[in-house]
């Protein structure tokens, strides 16, 4: 693992967002659901690609915070222009867990 800096750890804009919307994503070429994550009043909403069909299922993720990097570069994938990357763990079949605050805390509150 290489080290970075406290300072190259602050670029890394990290933020908690909801997911407003989700629909299947059946162009993708790995299994993908297509979200839409409301990041509050100062980023608002952006649109992402998640390959984590194994433990959720569009139909009962709106409403859920995530968190997710919001300052990558915008990322073509398919039909779909994906402006934040939703962050997630391995279980322990290597499909991806969604990082989610264990709070209730306010949209675009930034991680530290």
């Amino acid at each position: 693992m290489t080290e970075i800096s406290f300072d190259d750890f602050m670029k890394v804009d990290i933020r908690v967002g909801q997911i407003t919307r989700a629909e299947p994503f059946p162009e993708a070429r790995k299994p993908a659901i297509k979200l839409w994550v409301d990041f509050g009043p100062e980023l608002g909403e952006k649109q992402s690609s998640a390959q984590i069909t194994r433990h959720y299922d569009p139909d009962t993720l709106a409403g859920k915070r995530v968190m997710a990097v919001v300052n990558f570069p915008p990322r073509q994938i398919g039909p779909v222009m994906s402006e934040v990357l939703v962050l997630g763990v391995p279980d322990a079949d290597n499909e991806v867990v969604l990082l989610v605050p264990d709070k209730d805390v306010p949209l675009g509150g930034r991680l530290y």
